[in-house]
Parts: C-alpha cells; structure tokens; sequence
C-alpha cells in the first residue's frame, strides 16, 4: 500500500504530479521537496511577460489554500542529498519516508567557463528573471549570447522595452539546431526586421565586466554593452540521481513509463533522458509541455496505472508580435516542406525523413502545428502538406 509520495524539485512537474495523483484518488501524504525558497512556479513567463514587466498573477501554480485543502507539504529551500530505498535524505540530515519518489531537479545554465561578474546573467529561475528585467529599458544595450529559443526571447523582451538588443550565435543561423540553417535564416531575418542586431558565426573568445560596462570580443568583432545574457543550453541536475546510485547518462535514464534504475523511483520534466517509443530511442526534451505531460504520465505509473508516454513533443516562443511553434523531433531530415511564405513570417515547415513527418516548425500557424502533432510518424503527401488549400485535419 502507498500512503507517501515525495516528489524531488519543486518545479511545474512537481506542481503537476501532485493535482494528478489527487484527482487519481491518492488521499496519501504529498511531499514536494525544493531547494528554492519560492514555491512552483512556472517559467515560461520568466523570458516572456514576466520579464518585460509583467506581475505574478498565474506565475505560481499551488497555491497555499489548495496545497492545505489537499494535504500537498511544500519544504522549500530544502536541498536533497540523495534518494534511498523508502526515504529521501536531506542536505541538512532530516529524512521524508516516502513509498515513491519523483525526481524533477530540472536543469541549470550552461556556463561560460571562467566567466563571472554583476553585468553577466544567465536567465532560469524567478530571481535571475527579477535581477535582469530591471535593466531592460531605454538606452540600454542588452548583449545575447546564444540563438536559441531563451536568447531570442530575452532579445525580444529588451526590445519590447526599448533596449537595443545584440544577438551573438555561434552557429550560421538561430535555431540551427532545431530548424535547420535555412528556416533558421528566415527566423533571423524576423528578428532584424524588429530591430535585432544580428551577428552570426561568431564564437566568443573572452567577456571583460568592466565598471563602465561589459565587452564581449569574438575573432572578428568587439561588442559594448550594459549587460550580457548567456543563453547557450541547459545541463541536467542530475546530482541527486548520481549520489543515490541511479543511473544518468545526458540525463536521468527513464523508459517509457518514467521509471528510473532504482525500484519505486520515477523521474521526469527536464532532467528525465526518456525512452520515447514513437521515436525508438532516448531523448531529454525542455519544454514546459513535456514537462506537464511527462508528470502526469509518471504520477500515474506510481499508482500502478502506467501508460507510456509516446506523445509527440510540442513547444511554443512568443516573440514580438509573433508566435512559433515547433512540434515532434527531428534529429535528422532528408526533406524540408513548407506551406506559406517564409518572406512575409508566416508559414508552416514541416521536416521528414524517409517519407515520414517527423517534424514541423511554424510562424503564427498554431492550427496548422496542432494537426502536424498528430500526423508526426505518419505518411503524408508532399503535396497535401504544400497545399493551403488542403485542410491538414482532414488528414487525421
């Protein structure tokens, strides 16, 4: 029988798994253990709404009236040392007994070696995103490094605020890894066109925080500024696992029910590297979405009401007055389709190898990303995809 369940980090799949095991029937103790001293929160908004000034209304997801009604104990600022047969052991040396446990440690920002000072900012949780958004303002001039989907949001946020923005990819295009360098160029081309300085190809050699300001030199440029944003990929906390004995690799390794290596132990959201069937190999995804879907699908495998988890992943950036969608995972692609125009920002490209749809990037398409989602692993026709005219959820 399981009457305690302890879930590790204190994050939205925490917030998640909780709402799912009560409304599954669990009248159990719920434990969520984190080590920041805020309660779950979500962080989407901290690169979007959040940061260019928006409040907390909706940015925390159980409240304090709920988590008593439902017996939900938060222990917050509580670093986790490890994870043992029955129990959770803390930092400070008290013990949780729990039957079940659920790690979602999440991630943190890869850094720059060596690189540190007060104008250098890497943007994850609550505090970061309320130590940045006050220097996001007129006349100010925000340096980014990183083309991904954090810089170019953060890029996004400084210019909705009037700062002048300085995008610095190492990569020949934005998105180069998830789109490829030619979507990845028009996605360049938008972020231009709204005032971006973009610089591509350009690796930084070194970052001087000076007491004037901060200067950012590559081989063939020397960029001035107020602040600079790293924004180059998140590595796995994957501390907790690795002093318990479970294994990680890119990761804590789960199959396709969440299940770690260790009996009674489930992982999921950022830090989980997961066996997804529909692809047939692992993959460790950081979005919010797979983070929600990922908790649920674990909370009910502790119950003993195991489903795998084999939904196409999907994900979504507001830039701008711009909304881009990506869906499903595409490591390679033989075959890139697109419906629209890419010229005027506002298309659908759809990625497939062997035939197959794998992927599908768009620009203000969310209709046409929901229908691509549940086509992903299946045969579609070239020309049904190019077709405006052809309604893809005909297609279901």
């Amino acid at each position: 029988m399981i009457t305690a369940i302890a879930v590790v980090g204190a994050g939205q799949v925490a917030a998640v798994a909780a709402r799912t095991l009560r409304r599954r029937g669990f009248d159990g103790r719920i434990d969520i253990i984190g080590d920041e001293p805020h309660r779950p929160y979500q962080r989407p908004p901290l690169t979007k709404e959040y940061l260019t000034g928006g409040d907390e209304d909706g940015l925390f997801l159980l409240p304090e009236h709920w988590c008593e009604r439902n017996d939900v104990h938060l222990r917050l600022g509580s670093p986790v040392a490890a994870v043992r047969p029955g129990r959770v052991e803390l930092a400070g040396g008290e013990e949780v007994a729990a039957d079940r446990v659920l790690i979602a440690t999440g991630g943190a920002p890869r850094r720059l070696p060596g690189v540190t000072g007060e104008r250098i900012h890497y943007l994850r949780t609550l505090d970061d995103s309320e130590r940045l958004r006050p220097l996001l303002r007129p006349g100010a001039r925000i340096l980014v490094i990183g083309g991904g989907f954090l810089g170019s949001e953060v890029a996004a946020a400084a210019r909705a605020k009037g700062a002048e923005a300085v995008l610095i990819e190492a990569l020949n295009a934005p998105l180069a890894r998830v789109v490829g360098a030619d979507i990845g160029a028009v996605c360049a081309e938008l972020y231009r066109s709204e005032g971006v300085e973009v610089h591509l190809g350009e690796q930084v050699e070194s970052i001087d925080d000076a007491a004037d300001g901060v200067v950012v030199t590559t081989a063939t440029h020397r960029f001035e500024g107020d602040a600079v944003v790293v924004g180059i990929g998140m590595v796995a906390n994957t501390g907790v696992a690795e002093r318990s004995g479970i294994a990680v690799d890119n990761g804590i390794l789960v199959d396709e029910y969440c299940r770690t290596s260790m009996p009674d132990v489930f992982a999921a959201g950022d830090v989980a590297n997961h066996f997804h069937p529909a692809y047939g190999h692992r993959v460790r995804v950081e979005h919010f979405d797979n983070a929600s879907k990922q908790a649920a699908a674990a909370a009910n495998a502790m119950l003993g009401r195991g489903r795998a988890y084999d939904e196409p992943h999907w994900c979504w950036s507001d830039q701008y007055d711009h909304t881009l969608h990506y869906t499903g995972h595409a490591a390679s692609w033989d075959e890139v389709v697109v419906r629209g125009s890419t010229a005027d920002h506002d298309f659908v490209a759809f990625f497939l190898r062997d035939g197959v749809l794998r992927a599908a990037f768009g620009i203000d398409r969310g209709g046409e990303i929901t229908a691509a989602r549940q086509l992903i692993g299946r045969r579609v026709p070239v020309h049904v995809l190019k077709d405006e005219d052809v309604d893809l959820e005909e297609q279901l």
